[in-house]
């Protein structure tokens, strides 16, 4: 008659096999976690285009207040500066600034945080800065300084557009001359106006501006005449493309 195997050794056994099933069960859970926070410009699901959106417009504002502290510091708008070591050429070498006062990414000038866009929202290009358009209800026709998020996804920009009460699906149909803007010359007709269009100082004396008819109306007043749009999402007739826009400063 065979002996039965010690106690000891069927509770080690027991422990071992409840240990494997705790790791198994662990990777299960962080497989599933990574697959639901998985996301790309063509697939991403409706809880995170909210987070997204709400990151994009937080940082927007973080944006627009450096400037507003520049300006109420004495500065002008045309000495608004977005140069930084992760920044597009363009915009100029932060290192090579003595005054850095205002410089929207300095200690000592805006003091905000030069970021990516958020993950997932667009093809990976990064915020640009651009003084090449008009905005729909904005200022008094003169172009605006606006922050763009390029080449976002529909999903990101229906969510924007709802979030701003923009029900008509507003377009940028180039419909100025988006020229003459010193370093913007060549710049095309769209609110991101692409390399040759980064703000440097010089604000385009003719501007882009897009479809005001595609935008909410303000039907007190007329048909024609859109509610102020400092925030929202437009499809470029140029390019194709859906471009977010936050406006930085009214002229």
């Amino acid at each position: 008659m065979d002996n039965p195997a010690p106690l000891h050794s069927q509770q080690s056994g027991n422990v071992l096999f409840i240990i494997l099933i705790a790791i198994f069960l662990i990777g299960l859970l962080t497989a599933a976690i990574q697959f639901t926070g998985r996301s790309d410009g063509n697939n991403i699901d409706k809880e995170t285009v909210i987070i997204r959106v709400s990151e994009a417009q937080r940082y927007a504002s973080e944006l627009e207040r450096a400037v507003n502290y520049i300006m109420e510091s004495g500065q002008s708008e045309s000495a608004l500066r977005f140069a930084h070591p992760d920044a597009p050429t363009e915009y100029g070498d932060l290192t090579a600034d003595t005054d850095t006062r205002d410089q929207i990414f300095a200690k000592d000038g805006g003091a905000a945080l030069y970021r990516d866009p958020p993950d997932g929202v667009n093809d990976g290009s990064p915020w640009e800065f651009f003084g090449g358009t008009h905005v729909p209800g904005m200022g008094t026709g003169r172009a605006e300084l606006v922050a763009v998020l390029p080449n976002v996804s529909q999903e990101f920009c229906d969510r924007v557009n709802a979030l701003n009460n923009q029900t008509l699906s507003p377009q940028d149909t180039g419909t100025g001359l988006a020229s003459g803007n010193g370093a913007g010359d060549g710049a095309g007709s769209c609110v991101a106006m692409g390399d040759l269009g980064r703000f440097v100082g010089a604000f385009n004396t003719s501007p882009n501006t897009m479809e005001p008819s595609t935008f909410e109306q303000d039907t007190a007043y007329s048909p024609t005449v859109p509610y102020p749009a400092p925030q929202a999402c437009v499809q470029c007739s140029q390019d194709g493309n859906n471009h977010f826009y936050h406006v930085l400063l009214v002229r």
